[in-house]
């Protein structure tokens, strides 16, 4: 018995049957790779995550930005007042140095007198006890015993003047001694109150710090490795062209690394470092614009020593100014630091950068309040002077202000403020 054959199928139909088979084999395969939707919905929750919080980040940040701007507003207006119990302070300390200084002359001609006239005190003393005998004890002719007596009389009435001037100098030494005694409650109060605002002042500048990040900012970790190369400077031109190169050759870099990031298609590395590169090349203030006397002197106290006084090493380049005891001294501009240490003779140094090629050096603090990198308002302290004591009126301390255009030393006084 032959079976009936299956109907033929056409080559047709048959590449149809395969092509369909193919399309259900590949549409299982898509099927068991595809993402479910609880991965679509997980990857969206994580994307919405990160969304919020770089949100976050950047509001904390300008919070940040924020609270460190009032921060230093607060810091600003406590200095501007303890300005005038510094002043108060150091019309004290004028007084008792002036008086100091005249005591000390008083003091000397005392004892010049009194040395020139210790030889003449036995003859006086001889004189009053004796005066015929004394006369009468060498032989002489009558003549010769007149004129000696009157020598004597002449020397009499002068022993009697320098007696008077000894005793004049006297009266003035006790007076001015009086006189010290009697300023000296006036300093300690001026002391006093000084202290009193300082503290408050030191508070803000420890809350200050305690709240700062700035090791977080690749600006300040450059400023930081530039001041650190500074330190091997020699001189402070020097130092201040190293400051300069190091942020310059840091800049550079940053946007190498940039240009090298988005070359690469790494678009996260390449807006971290172009941040940097624009922090790095920033300009650090708006410099100091056009000579007014638009600037508070940095520190209370009289100038000693102008622009280009004679020094023992030619011309002075900058201004000296003696200080009360703790006086306050603060940035005369709007900038960053870019040094913050002893340096050479200058002793404890900083140097603000004001933007467009300005930077004031300040030296011979004895304390520094502020760190590499930090930003400063103008008027915000950034350091202490040492103590004195007012009966060494030399031991005075002194604080050094020099203002340098492109590193170059420029008298300063044409921007400073009259003070008083």
């Amino acid at each position: 018995m032959t079976l009936p054959r299956a109907p033929s199928i056409s080559r047709g139909l048959r590449f149809g049957l395969v092509l369909s088979a193919a399309s259900l084999i590949s549409g299982s395969a898509m099927a068991a790779n595809a993402p479910s939707q609880a991965d679509v919905k997980q990857a969206q929750a994580q994307r919405a995550l990160h969304q919020s919080q770089a949100v976050a980040a950047r509001a904390r940040a300008a919070a940040l930005a924020a609270m460190q701007t009032s921060l230093s507003q607060q810091r600003v207006d406590a200095a501007t007042r303890l300005r005038a119990a510094e002043d108060a302070t150091a019309a004290a300390a004028d007084r008792m140095a002036d008086l100091a200084a005249q005591k000390k002359k008083v003091t000397a001609d005392l004892v010049a007198r009194a040395t020139a006239f210790a030889p003449m005190l036995p003859l006086i003393e001889r004189l009053a006890l004796y005066p015929s005998e004394t006369l009468l004890a060498v032989p002489a002719q009558p003549q010769n015993t007149l004129r000696g007596l009157l020598v004597l009389q002449g020397l009499s009435r002068e022993i009697g003047r320098q007696a008077a001037a000894l005793k004049a100098e006297r009266d003035k030494l006790d007076a001015l001694t009086a006189d010290m005694q009697a300023a000296a409650p006036a300093l300690a109060q001026a002391t006093a109150v000084q202290a009193a605002q300082e503290a408050a002042l030191d508070a803000q500048i420890a809350s200050a710090a305690a709240s700062r990040q700035s090791a977080e900012s690749a600006a300040d970790a450059a400023d930081q490795a530039a001041a650190q190369d500074a330190t091997r400077a020699q001189s402070l031109q020097d130092a201040i062209r190293r400051i300069a190169a190091a942020r310059a050759a840091a800049a550079a870099k940053a946007a190498r690394l940039a240009r090298q990031a988005a070359r690469a298609g790494r678009a996260a590395a390449a807006a971290r470092a172009q941040a940097q590169a624009t922090a790095l090349a920033a300009p650090a203030g708006n410099g100091l614009g056009s000579p007014s006397g638009q600037i508070m002197s940095p520190v209370a106290g009289k100038l000693i020593r102008g622009w280009g006084d004679q020094t023992l090493a030619g011309p002075a380049t900058g201004l000296s100014y003696a200080t009360p005891p703790g006086a306050r001294v603060v940035s005369p501009c709007t900038g960053n630091v870019l040094f913050g240490q002893p340096f050479r003779s200058y002793g404890l140094l900083v140097i603000v950068d004001c933007g467009k090629g300005y930077d004031f050096v300040m030296a011979g603090l004895d304390r520094l309040d502020v760190s590499v990198g930090q930003r400063v308002q103008a008027g915000e302290p950034v350091g202490v002077m040492g103590g004195w004591n007012p009966s060494q009126p030399a031991a005075r301390p002194k604080l050094y202000l020099e203002l340098r255009q492109d590193g170059n030393p420029v008298n300063p006084t044409p921007w400073l403020r009259a003070q008083g």
